[in-house]
């Protein structure tokens, strides 16, 4: 009995197996937040400056809803119909 024998090794070609690019952690990436600041005036300032607004300051505030002005203005026409 006469078996066929191969001097050929049939090797298949292996690809050559590539680690994948190495990925930052996604906290290092971005950018931390901006810190912002914000100033809010005290009582005292707000009440300062409510004091020296003119006149037409607190006519066009009031005009524009601001419920502060408006309430001004009523009792400034409050106190001249008083008055006269």
């Amino acid at each position: 009995m006469i078996s066929p024998v191969s001097d050929a090794n049939h090797v298949q070609p292996q690809t050559a197996v590539q680690p994948p690019p190495a990925r930052k952690p996604a906290s290092a990436t971005t950018q931390p937040a901006a810190v912002t600041d914000t100033v809010q005036l005290s009582n005292a300032a707000k009440i300062a400056k409510e004091a020296t607004e003119t006149q037409a300051q607190t006519a066009h505030e009031a005009g524009t809803g601001d419920l502060q002005a408006r309430a001004l203005l009523a009792r400034e026409a409050a106190a001249h119909a008083s008055a006269k």
